[in-house]
């Protein structure tokens, strides 16, 4: 069925913020009847504490975390991923789609 998916991944350091990749995969979740929660819609020019608060909301709306290749070295994706394995969300990785 369909569920809420909330997009984590790399950002920072990143060529555009990793955004077209956020939005490659928003668009194939969307294709496939998902809700995509993807916080690279996000304007620029928000604290990181800001950023992390909208984020964290997003995730607490959504039944899975999708987490991009290069989570493991995003503090925020790291942080996204420990919530969600907390709210008992299913964690799905791009690499084993």
């Amino acid at each position: 069925g369909s569920m809420k998916i909330y997009i984590a991944g790399p950002m920072s350091g990143l060529d555009e913020f990793n955004r077209p990749e956020f939005m490659f995969t928003a668009a194939r979740l969307t294709g496939q009847g998902h809700v995509a929660l993807n916080p690279a819609v996000l304007p620029d020019g928000l604290t990181q504490a800001q950023y992390m608060d909208i984020c964290l909301a997003m995730l607490r709306c959504a039944h899975a975390i999708y987490l991009l290749d290069g989570w493991e070295k995003s503090a925020g994706a790291r942080a996204e991923k420990a919530l969600a394995e907390k709210l008992r969300l299913e964690i799905i990785y791009q690499s084993e789609r």
